[in-house]
């Protein structure tokens, strides 16, 4: 056979098997990579949301009071404590006894009064309420962790991918 013929057909046949091996190559590279999944957590969307917390209390009340200047118990007290003083002394210190008597009873009945009505009172149940900030959170997606060419990367996704993800001209592709 002539070494032309044959060196021609050698020539062709290596361009040939390299071009389909590079074809290959390139099919194999571009289709058929992929990204190693290492870890899925779920992706959380953490807020504040204001809320009113309302409960029964019991609390203690004072009574209405009818007579809010203690008339009643400076009068009584004076009445008591001028019957009281007009019985020492004599002549017109009887009567200072009797003044002083009564200025010291009206004075004792006004405070005694106002004791008795400060200590009158009443029990009831009544609703208090207050706003607090209550912690809310929901799924928002996946922290996706994954390992490409020797390197490790996180990204977001909506979905769980699996255990790989595709790799298109050296990109992951996360959609």
């Amino acid at each position: 056979m002539n070494t032309m013929g044959t060196v021609a057909l050698t020539v062709v046949g290596v361009v040939a098997v390299a071009g389909i091996g590079y074809g290959a190559y390139n099919a194999f590279d571009s289709a058929d990579q992929y990204a190693e999944v290492v870890k899925v957590e779920p992706a959380m969307k953490t807020w504040q949301e204001p809320t009113e917390k309302c409960q029964d209390v019991t609390v203690q009340r004072q009574k209405p009071v009818k007579d809010q200047h203690q008339i009643a118990g400076s009068v009584i007290g004076a009445v008591v404590g001028g019957v009281i003083g007009h019985q020492f002394g004599g002549g017109s210190g009887k009567d200072a006894a009797t003044v002083a008597g009564a200025a010291a009873g009206g004075y004792a009945g006004n405070k005694t009064q106002e004791k008795m009505q400060a200590g009158n009172t009443y029990t009831t149940t009544e609703q208090r309420c207050s706003t607090v900030n209550e912690t809310r959170s929901e799924q928002d997606g996946y922290k996706v962790t994954y390992r490409l060419a020797g390197q490790t990367h996180t990204v977001k996704m909506d979905d769980d991918p699996g255990d790989k993800l595709p790799v298109v001209e050296g990109k992951v592709v996360t959609d």
